[in-house]
Order: C-alpha cells, then structure tokens, then sequence
C-alpha cells in the first residue's frame, strides 16, 4: 500500500501532462478490471463490468505545478504557475524542469541581503522568481530547456511518527491509490468505473468528459481536503483532522461547487456508521473537486466526495495518515455494496 503510494507520489504530472501517473494506474488496474483505456483527453477510464448500474470512481492524476515561459540570455528559466499556488511555498525550493532530459534546478529570488528594508517586508511573488538549473547563457539552456517544458517539485516520499506519510502530490495522488485498491478488493454487480482523470487542477476538465462519455448513474470523486489541526487555525475556520477518517463531504466553495446529492451522501454516512468506520462531515467554503463537473454532466449526476484529510495541502510537503487512507478505501469498498442494494 504505502509502496503504491509512494510511487505515485514521486511520479511527476502537471494538468496535461499526466503520462508517468497514467502509466503507473494503467499498470496497476489492468491486474484487477476488465478493461482500461484512454480516451481523447488523455483520462484513463478502467471498468470492472457488471450487470447493474454504473457508478463511476474518480480521483486526478495531475499536480500543481509550473511551466517555463522565458529563458532570459544567462540561462534563468521565468515561469509561470498551472494550477493554484501560495508563492510563499515555491522559493527556494528543490525542482525537476522536464526538457529534452530531465534537469534539476533550484527556484531563486534576489537575496534578502541586497533588498532594500521595504523589500524584505514584502513577500515574494513568483513573477519576481527564476529557475536555475546551472546554465551559463541562454543557448547553453536551450539545449535542454524549451519555453513551455513543464516543472515539478524535487522532492521525495517519506514516513513520519505515528503513521503520519508526507511528500509532494497527495492531492490527489492518494485518490489515485485509493482507486486501484477499491478495484483490487470490491466485487459487486454493479457496473464499475475507476477513472483518473486529467487536468483537475485547471478547471474540472477531464472529470467532464468522461462523465459525459461514461454516463453514470452515481459517481463518486475520491480527494483530499484540508485540516484545521496545526497552529493558526481555530475549529470555526476548519474542524477537520488527521487521524479522524475520511472526510464526507456536505457541500464546498460555500456550494458554488458541489452540493452533495442525498443519496449519495446518505449512503456514505450510514455505511460509515453501520461498519464502525470513523468519519468526518465538511462543509468547505474555498476550493471543490471534480464532482462539481460530473454533477452537471448531461441531465445531471448524483454525485458525492469522501476525502482524505491532510496537511500543508499544494505545498511539496503534504502530510496525511495511512490509518485516513486505510478507512477511506475501507468505506468506498462498503459503500459500493450498499449502492449495490439502493440502485436495485
């Protein structure tokens, strides 16, 4: 499990560009589903058939990351962001720039020793960032470096105290996981679709096409979500923690995103209970999964999130907890038989 995990969490994928991710699932869902395959937009969609009804899994395979945009003529690389960052959590970071080869460099920024003292209370935006990977002039770089070569975190998965796992892309790279091993152990008669879907972190955009494509009667988007359990959050602000279990979602983005459909809700909850599995409700005001997509697909999609909480979300330093991600593949797997009796 924490093998699969890893794995994945060290593969590297920006929205568009999520082959190393797909491969690694492909490989994986292959063992257990009757099918897979990868449509237009690079989604990759494997199905364990059955004689009922469909429910679809999802979970993203791309992360948040970064895109060259200029190589200025000393070999600085400019870029700019794909997907939602804190520029805080960029400088000075560790960085793989994916070229002609792979090549490492380091995000740089003018040294606080020759700001001026209005500068140093300022904080650093990523216009005012450079990616150094060593060249000495612009055509050196370019032998390596193309404008529009994407860029990911050098950074590797690593196991805390406690069951405690950190490392750069759990979101959603956990929800990847997750699916693989809800396909390894569920067996049910319901028509199943475990699906990874592309370029989540830039507008839904893969979980609406293979919604559209699938046409599900229920569909499920298996995330990460945010925690309020470290210093500098109150539990009004978010009452969500580590090693609480997974998370169920009521509605995000203050229901700009996702108001989870009843029935899906319901079922998450009472086979939360029934099962003895421990669980968490949120109500969220920032941020929404690719449920927001699948719900308004055709006529409409009853469509729910159960996430797993963790820490320092789009940082390279994200923290979740295995016994989390054990009980949400624990609850998924229940849910799905319980589905089995409510779609009859």
């Amino acid at each position: 499990m924490k093998e699969l995990i890893k794995k994945l969490s060290e593969a590297h994928g920006i929205p568009g560009s999520e082959d190393e991710v797909r491969d690694i699932l492909r490989e994986e869902l292959e063992k257990y589903c009757d099918s897979v395959e990868v449509d237009r937009l690079g989604n990759l969609i494997a199905r364990k058939r059955g004689s009922g009804k469909k429910v679809m899994l999802t979970a993203h395979m791309d992360e948040i990351g970064l895109m060259v945009k200029h190589i200025d003529e000393k070999g600085f690389l400019r870029f700019t962001t794909i997907g939602g960052f804190f520029d805080q959590t960029l400088l000075n970071q560790r960085v793989i720039v994916h070229g002609r080869r792979k090549v490492k460099g380091v995000i740089g920024s003018k040294p606080p020793h020759l700001m001026k003292e209005e500068e140093r209370k300022k904080v650093v935006e990523y216009s005012d960032m450079f990616i150094d990977i060593g060249a000495t002039s612009d055509k050196e770089a370019k032998k390596i470096v193309r404008v529009g070569d994407y860029v990911t975190f050098d950074v590797s998965f690593a196991e805390l105290e406690n069951g405690f796992i950190t490392g750069k892309a759990f979101d959603d790279r956990l929800g990847c996981a997750a699916l693989v091993e809800v396909a390894k152990s569920v067996e049910s008669d319901l028509d199943i679709y475990f699906v990874g879907t592309v370029q989540e972190e830039v507008g839904l955009k893969g979980a609406r096409t293979s919604a559209f494509k699938i046409n599900p009667d229920i569909a499920i988007a298996i995330d990460v979500t945010t925690t309020g359990d470290y210093p500098g959050i109150s539990k009004e602000q978010c009452a969500v923690e580590i090693n609480k279990g997974p998370v169920i979602t009521i509605a995000d983005s203050k229901g700009r995103g996702l108001i989870a459909h009843k029935l899906v809700r319901d079922v998450l909850i009472k086979t939360a209970e029934r099962h003895k599995i421990p669980y968490q409700l949120e109500v969220g005001e920032g941020g929404t999964t690719d449920a927001t997509a699948i719900h308004l697909t055709r006529e409409g999609i009853p469509s729910g999130v159960v996430s797993v909480p963790t820490r320092y979300i789009h940082s390279p330093v994200e923290v979740a907890s295995i016994r989390d991600y054990e009980n949400l593949v624990k609850l998924l797997i229940k849910s799905i038989e319980e589905l089995e009796k409510v779609l009859k």
